[in-house]
């Protein structure tokens, strides 16, 4: 790996990781803002819970050294959420940028992660 790609995969991953930390506590807690906004996208309130949990476990397994296996579904899970976030948004004709700013920031700090991961934090290709 390239000097230049580990460079690209820490900025990435370390801004991915403080995106989804932020955001993960903030659902958490049930900020009025946040609550409010998945009332407007018609989920339940528990839903943050959910959200912010499996953001914070996210945020650990791509972190942490080792397992690449669980690394790849915490980058699926948050492909999922701000793909989803997305989609919702667009779903209810939310006309303000605003709305859509930070999940698709999170998305393409997520793809990029991804991309540019060093080989060991890659799982094995399995050849049939």
């Amino acid at each position: 790996m390239s000097k230049t790609n580990k460079i690209i995969y820490w900025i990435a991953t370390c801004w991915l990781a403080l995106g989804m930390t932020s955001t993960g506590i903030v659902q958490l807690i049930k900020m009025k803002e946040e609550a409010d906004m998945m009332a407007h996208l018609g989920y339940p309130l528990y839903f943050l819970t959910i959200l912010g949990i499996w953001k914070l476990l996210g945020v650990v397994a791509i972190l942490v050294p080792k397992f690449p296996l669980v690394k790849e579904w915490a980058y699926a899970g948050f492909f999922f959420a701000m793909s989803g976030a997305l989609f919702s948004h667009a779903a209810t004709c939310d006309k303000e940028a605003l709305a859509y700013f930070g999940p698709s920031l999170l998305l393409v700090l997520t793809v990029t992660s991804w991309y540019f991961r060093p080989a060991d934090r890659k799982t094995g290709v399995v050849s049939l």
